[in-house]
C-alpha cells in the first residue's frame, strides 16, 4: 500500500512545529484521510500515554548511577556507552509492546458521518444561527457544545473566499464590526466550525451551512 505524503507531518503537528499555514493544510489532508487520522490518533495517544505514565514504564530500565565530573569528551563518549544502548533498546521495545498490547485497548473506532455529501468524521455539530434566512446583519455566530475544555475555530466565507477566522472556548462569538461592514443585505455566505482539544488536536468539523440576509422589514 503506498504510504500517503502528509504522513511525514504527523509527528509534527502534534509537537506544534508546523507554520500555521501548513498546520491548516494538514488538518484539512488528515480529517478525509482515514490512513493518517488513525495513525494520529494512535501516536496521539501514546505519547499521551508516555507523559503521564512514563516514569513508570521505565523506572525499572533507566536508574540513577553516581558518577563522578567528567570532561566534556568524557560525557560524550558515555553518551553512547553499551549500557545506555542497551537502555535504549529495552525502552524502544517497551514502547513497542505498548503500541502493540496497550493501545489497541484503548483505541475507539474512527466513525464516519455524510451530511448533505459532506463527509464529517466523530461527530456533527450543530450550527444554531445564522442559518438559512436571517433578517439584517447578523452580530454573532452560535453552535451546540461538543464537550468540556474544547477550543473552537469559526470560519466565515463569501462563496470560496474566506472572510474572517475567529477562535474561543465558548459556543457564541461576536463578529467583528469591520467584519460586519462586508456583510450585504441580499448576500449569500457560509461559515463552519471546527473543534480543537485543549493540546491542538483536531477532534470535529462541522459542515457548511449556508444564511442568506433579507432586508429588514
Amino acid at each position: 500500500m503506498k504510504k500517503c505524503k502528509y504522513e511525514n507531518l504527523i509527528d509534527d503537528y502534534l509537537f506544534n512545529q508546523l507554520s500555521e499555514e501548513k498546520k491548516e493544510e494538514f488538518e484539512e489532508h488528515y480529517f478525509n484521510c482515514f490512513s493518517c487520522f488513525s495513525k494520529l490518533k494512535e501516536r496521539d495517544e501514546l505519547i499521551t500515554l508516555v507523559k503521564h505514565e512514563g516514569e513508570t514504564i521505565f523506572q525499572d530500565l533507566i536508574k540513577p548511577e553516581k558518577v563522578r565530573k567528567s570532561s566534556w569528551h568524557e560525557k560524550v563518549l558515555a553518551s553512547i556507552s553499551p549500557r545506555q544502548w542497551a537502555v535504549a533498546a529495552a525502552s524502544a521495545a517497551l514502547i513497542l509492546i505498548v503500541v502493540l498490547g496497550i493501545i489497541p485497548h484503548f483505541k475507539s473506532s474512527t466513525p464516519q458521518f455524510t451530511i448533505d455529501d459532506e463527509t464529517v468524521r466523530s461527530g456533527s455539530i450543530t450550527l444554531i444561527s445564522p442559518v438559512i434566512e436571517v433578517t439584517g446583519i447578523p452580530s454573532e455566530f452560535l453552535w451546540q457544545r461538543a464537550g468540556e475544555d474544547l477550543n473552537y475555530r469559526i470560519y466565515l466565507y463569501d462563496g470560496k473566499e474566506s472572510l474572517w477566522k475567529g477562535n474561543t472556548e465558548s459556543t457564541s462569538i461576536e463578529i467583528p464590526l469591520n467584519i460586519r461592514d462586508l456583510l450585504k443585505t441580499g448576500g449569500t455566505y457560509s461559515w463552519q466550525v471546527k473543534v480543537f482539544s485543549a493540546e491542538g488536536t483536531l477532534l470535529y468539523v462541522s459542515k457548511k451551512t449556508e444564511f442568506r440576509i433579507i432586508p429588514l422589514d
